[in-house]
């Protein structure tokens, strides 16, 4: 347990410029109700450890949604600008506990359902992880600061917008997902690292439709 975390997040920097999101979790609903699914991971609930989400506030009944909730928005035309998607254990293809047809699938289920929305075609999903997958890099990662980065992760582009085939060699990190969205809303950076980091501007091209 953390005590309340008080720093700036992004969902603060887009709710100060009215700008709608949400974080949607795998088995959400059932964990609050103090019937947590054994894969249910609290430490992937970010939002979660600071105070303007805390139990009983505002911010989380207007932000921290179940995943079910997400298919929902979107049939009802409710979908935030900015969405966030964390899957239960089983769908996030983890060694030990999840199964590599299952994680696929679902991220596959996600992305048809905004691309058979309304919302498609202006919409950029990022598919991203934290971990390599047990394969391992043939060169060490940069030093950047404290934080790292540490090795190489795979991150997917699915748009109208992206570039067809391409593959971008260009160094980003983790915060590069931050960094879009805040230039996206012309919000400021949240830290020094989001400041500095690539925007992921390369895998786009915005001339086609």
């Amino acid at each position: 347990m953390l005590p309340e975390q008080t720093a700036p997040t992004i969902g603060d920097r887009l709710s100060e410029q009215r700008i709608s999101w949400a974080w949607y979790s795998g088995g959400w609903n059932t964990a609050v109700l103090g019937h947590a699914d054994p894969l249910f991971q609290f430490h992937h609930q970010p939002f979660a450890n600071y105070a303007n989400y805390a139990d009983g506030t505002p911010g989380r009944a207007d932000h921290l949604k179940d995943e079910g909730d997400f298919y929902t928005d979107v049939m009802g035309g409710k979908l935030p600008a900015v969405t966030f998607i964390k899957p239960l254990g089983p769908d996030n293809e983890h060694p030990g506990y999840a199964t590599l047809l299952n994680g696929p699938q679902h991220a596959a289920d996600l992305v048809s359902t905004i691309q058979n929305s309304q919302y498609w075609n202006d919409t950029a999903v990022i598919i991203t992880y934290d971990e390599h997958g047990g394969r391992w890099d043939h060169v060490a990662p940069p030093t950047i600061d404290k934080w790292g980065p540490g090795l190489r992760v795979p991150t997917i582009i699915i748009s109208p917008f992206a570039k067809k085939g391409f593959v971008d060699h260009t160094q980003y990190d983790t915060s590069s997902i931050l960094k879009l969205i805040e230039e996206r809303w012309s919000l400021p950076p949240l830290g020094t690292r989001d400041a500095a980091t690539g925007d992921l501007l390369t895998a786009f091209d915005f001339s086609q439709s």
